[in-house]
C-alpha cells in the first residue's frame, strides 16, 4: 500500500471534488413530430417540472430549436435522457 503525502492527499481530494461537481445539461431538441402537449407532459413526468416550467421549456424548444431542461451530474441526468428518448423526443446530455 502506497503512502501519500499530505500534499498528494489534498490534490486527490480536490480532483474528487471537481469530478463530483462536473455539471452537465440535459438538452431537448425540436422536431416536426411531437406535439406541444406530449413534450410538456413528458417534461412534467420525467423532469418533475411544474406545468408552467414545462410550457416555457417547450416554447423555447420550439422557437430556439433546443432547451436545457435540467442540469446536474451525468448519473442524475442519464435516466431522464433515456426516458425522454423513449417517448420519441430527441435529448442529449451536453
Amino acid at each position: 500500500m502506497a503512502v501519500t503525502s499530505p500534499k498528494e492527499q489534498e490534490l486527490i481530494e480536490v480532483l474528487e471534488a471537481v469530478e463530483i461537481t462536473d455539471v452537465k445539461d440535459l438538452v431537448v431538441f425540436n422536431d416536426d413530430f411531437n406535439t406541444f402537449e406530449h413534450v410538456i407532459n413528458t417534461l412534467i413526468r420525467v423532469c418533475k417540472h411544474s406545468q408552467e416550467q414545462a410550457e416555457q421549456c417547450t416554447y423555447i424548444i420550439h422557437y430556439k430549436g433546443k432547451c436545457a431542461v435540467k442540469t446536474g451530474a451525468l448519473d442524475f441526468l442519464t435516466p431522464m435522457r433515456e426516458a425522454i428518448c423513449e417517448e420519441g423526443i430527441d435529448a442529449k446530455i451536453l
